[in-house]
């Protein structure tokens, strides 16, 4: 993968006129350096509709200036982006491609933009010369290569952090810039700006919060967790290490939000796109799961003493382990590139951009969104009062599966209410997550017990002692026994955290 940097950086209005103050009196901050100038070309890249533009994601291709090469820009928060950097070519690198193409959805990547900019650069560096952050103003053309061509000047200020500097010192810089008259930047970037002032910009940004109705909440969750689903598959193709569970989080939460608000959309335009995003979660589920229990029996072996560790045990987990993760990564990314994930994205935007509202959707969210944690919430009694009722074994281990996966769905419902329901709904959801917790914990132990076994028949056929398996797999036993004996209390004080009404 190409090397990345995490940008944090802020942006400000300016004039040709503008007077940058003395930035050596600000705190940390001992010498301002003059760095020189440097003349910048940069052409823009995106789809015919702007899709990167409307995610704030930036693609170019730079001339000039000691980076000169392919950027692209993934946003994080406000004012942090990563940049991921390639060498300089002629043509958009397969790497930068791959990581757009949940939003670019096979539509070809062209150039939009050209910004040439003259950019005179200063260092802030403490006592010991040390870069703190690098300010520069730039004067900027910029020229529309689409639509006629259009072009626009202006002039900006730009602050960046350095590499592991502190963000307070962007607090301080800004409040020296501010006193000074010079007010933070209209546009978050150079390119938005310039798709505004030379015709049509990228589509508005979504509705981040939930407001009005029921369906208004109901639709700024699931436009929120889309975009995570989108930042998640960038960061999975990073090889990032939580990137391959929270993707698989979020496709659940996104299913469980279509399967629980079936008062506000119609089913009948959003059991499709549920289906595929079951298919999606079993796609990124086996190997998810694979690194789980491969985490928990390595944990576990770590706990014996060596005096009990008989037989190559070390080297017969890693044999294990490796056979099941072959061909883990490229199965996971020819799941991103199928035909039929990019379908359920472009899916999920439809059923965003027209959602099929039922008469639902126009009443209060506190009326409407109770009743769906409430039935969630009772779902979860009647499969623990179930798993409660039978004896300990395997119809209770799967009772007690199903169990969790309810406590999951009401904790993801109680979360989505949370906006309009405030209180109650976060501590039903903190509750739910216990359980949920809890009954994790214990699956775990049910998956464990039956790879332990496996391990055990492996050895015994090898010649090799099953002893340290069996005593792993009497551990996972009494595990799973604890948990039981614990779920009763831990059920007593989510049943307790049920909605009225």
């Amino acid at each position: 993968m190409a090397d990345t940097k995490r940008e944090i950086e802020r942006k400000y209005e300016a004039t040709t006129d503008t007077t940058v103050p003395d930035l050596a009196r600000v705190p940390g901050v001992a010498r301002v350096l003059d760095a020189g100038t440097a003349d910048l070309d940069a052409v823009y890249y995106d789809t015919p509709g702007l899709r990167l533009a409307a995610h704030s994601v930036t693609l170019r291709r730079r001339t000039g200036g000691a980076d000169a090469g392919w950027h692209l820009k993934l946003p994080v928060s406000p004012g942090v982006r990563d940049e991921i950097a390639a060498p300089l070519g002629d043509d958009v690198p397969d790497d930068l491609a791959a990581l757009v193409r949940a939003r670019t959805r096979g539509d070809t990547l062209a150039p939009v933009v050209r910004l040439r900019s003259s950019r005179d650069v200063r260092h802030l560096v403490d006592d010991d010369g040390t870069l703190l952050a690098e300010l520069s103003t730039d004067t900027v053309h910029a020229q529309r290569l689409t639509d006629g061509g259009a072009t626009a000047t202006w002039t900006e200020i730009e602050v960046e952090l350095a590499d592991g500097g502190d963000p307070a010192l962007l607090d301080a810089v800004d409040k020296r810039l501010r006193k000074a008259g010079i007010r933070p930047a209209a546009s978050p970037s150079k390119l938005a700006r310039a798709l505004a002032e030379t015709g049509t910009p990228p589509p508005a940004p979504r509705p981040a919060e939930p407001d009005g109705t029921a369906g208004d909440h109901v639709l700024a969750y699931l436009r929120a967790q889309t975009d995570k689903l989108l930042a998640h598959d960038a960061g999975l193709r990073r090889g990032e290490p939580d990137a391959l569970h929270d993707l698989r989080v979020t496709a659940r939460r996104l299913r469980s939000a279509l399967r629980g608000q079936r008062k506000v959309l119609d089913r009948a335009a959003t059991d499709r796109v549920t289906r595929e995003l079951r298919w999606l979660g079993r796609e990124l589920g086996a190997d998810r799961d694979r690194e789980v229990l491969d985490a928990r029996l390595r944990a576990a072996l770590d706990t014996v003493p060596r005096t009990l560790q008989l037989g190559p045990v070390r080297g017969r987990l890693k044999r294990w382990s490796t056979a099941h993760s072959a061909g883990a990564r490229g199965h996971l990314l020819e799941v991103l590139d199928s035909d039929r994930y990019l379908a359920l994205l472009d899916r999920l935007d439809a059923l965003l951009t027209d959602p099929p509202l039922r008469p639902a959707a126009a009443k209060s969210p506190k009326k409407v969104l109770a009743k769906a944690v409430r039935k969630d919430h009772a779902r979860v009694a009647a499969r623990i009062e179930r798993a409660l009722s039978l004896d300990p074994g395997p119809d209770r281990d799967a009772a007690l599966h199903e169990a969790r996966k309810a406590a999951k769905r009401a904790r993801y419902g109680a979360e989505l209410a949370a906006p309009a329901l405030g209180r109650p709904a976060r501590r039903l959801a903190g509750e739910m997550k216990a359980l949920q917790r809890l009954l994790g914990d214990h699956q775990d132990s049910v998956v464990a017990r039956r790879a332990l076994r496996e391990l055990a028949v492996q050895a015994n056929g090898a010649g090799e002692s099953s002893f340290t398996w069996g005593l792993l797999y009497a551990r996972e036993e009494a595990e799973a026994a604890a948990r039981e004996r614990e779920l009763p209390d831990v059920w007593a004080r989510a049943r307790g955290r049920g909605l009225p009404g």
